[in-house]
Parts: C-alpha cells; sequence; structure tokens
C-alpha cells in the first residue's frame, strides 16, 4: 500500500515547517522483524527547511512542542533493529543515508535534510550506508519508552519471546499528534485504531 497526499502549509505552524508529500507503506512481518500490519511506516521528504534555523534546536522544539518526547541526537544504527514499545520519529538534520525498513526484504529509502520519517513500534530499520556529517534527531510519543530489539552478531536471528514482542506492539498507544505537523498533522489519518 503506498499513498501520496499533499500536505496544505497550516498558518499557525512554525515558519521552519514546509509543506510535503507523504509516502506511507505498511511493512509486513518478514520472519525476522514482526513490522506493524496496522500502522504504515510514513516518510515526509523535506518536511522542514533545514535554513530556516539550526536544524537540530529546531527539530528538537518542533517534535517536543508535538507531545514528542527523549530527543536524542545521533545516527542510525548500521543493524536490522526495531522498537516494540515505542513509536518513533527520525528528523535528519544534516547528511544523507539510505536506510532499509521493514527487515531483509523490506524497503530502501535515501534520506535528507529535513527529511521526517516516522516509525511504527515493530517495524525494522537498517543504516545501510551515510555521509559522515550524518545528524538525526530522534523522539518517542509522550508516555512511550523504547525497548530494542536487534540482530544477534553470530547468528543474526533475533532472540525474544515473538509472542510477547507482537503484544507489545499491539498494545502501543497511538500518539496525540504529528511530530512535524501537531494535532491536525496526517498522521492522526493514516494511524487509526
Amino acid at each position: 500500500m503506498k499513498n501520496e497526499t499533499k500536505v496544505p502549509l497550516d498558518l499557525s505552524l512554525n515558519e521552519f515547517v514546509n509543506d510535503t508529500k507523504i509516502t506511507c507503506k505498511i511493512l509486513l512481518d518478514d520472519g525476522q522483524i514482526p513490522n506493524n500490519h496496522k500502522l504504515p511506516l510514513l516518510i515526509y521528504p523535506n518536511a522542514f527547511n533545514i535554513f530556516v534555523h539550526d536544524p537540530i534546536l529546531m527539530c528538537e522544539s518542533l517534535f517536543t512542542a508535538n507531545n514528542w518526547q527523549g530527543c536524542w541526537r545521533n545516527g542510525i544504527f548500521s543493524y536490522h533493529h526495531y522498537h516494540s514499545t515505542a513509536h518513533e520519529v527520525l528528523g535528519i538534520c544534516s547528511g544523507k543515508a539510505k536506510v532499509k525498513f521493514g527487515g531483509r526484504s523490506g524497503i530502501i529509502r535515501s534520506v535528507a535534510p529535513g527529511d521526517v520519517i516516522i516509525i511504527p513500534a515493530g517495524v525494522g530499520h537498517k543504516n545501510l550506508g551515510a555521509s559522515p556529517d550524518l545528524c538525526v534527531i530522534g523522539a518517542y510519543p509522550i508516555n512511550q519508552t523504547p525497548d530494542l530489539h536487534k540482530e544477534t552478531s553470530t547468528s543474526n536471528l533475533y532472540k525474544y519471546n515473538r509472542s510477547e514482542v507482537i503484544r507489545n506492539i499491539e498494545s502501543v498507544s497511538l500518539p496525540s499528534m504529528d511530530p512535524v505537523y501537531g494535532e491536525d498533522g496526517p498522521l492522526l489519518k493514516y494511524w487509526k485504531a
């Protein structure tokens, strides 16, 4: 399932938020990574203008203002991993990367400054290669704390209680706001209970 929708710019949003076309993709269980059969991966290309303000501080402020917490600054892990207890948003503030979403049989997308990716609980992601200046701001919906499920170094198999992980994913609550567009943002249209 792939949808593209033009998001109108709400005048109440800060000047650094841009109109964008959303890519929406459901990623199914691949046998190792459960992914999420209900909530799609959302990609907002060029969602914010990196030239208006300091993109790192701006991105952190934007996510926090929209009830996404626990902001961190880093890159994207270079191994397949996912979170079963939280959704995650990634804002690309500098550099470029090629990222695989959904595990070994998933999709590959290139990300660049200004892009925002909203990853539902259970959806795998892996950095396939990045420029040295890659800086990502990540955050999670308020009252959600991520766990980390990843490949083991010896067998590339995940060590977890699969039924517990599936229960975790299914019980993660929906965010109250879109991390970029706030309470009227498109995430609330695409992610429904």
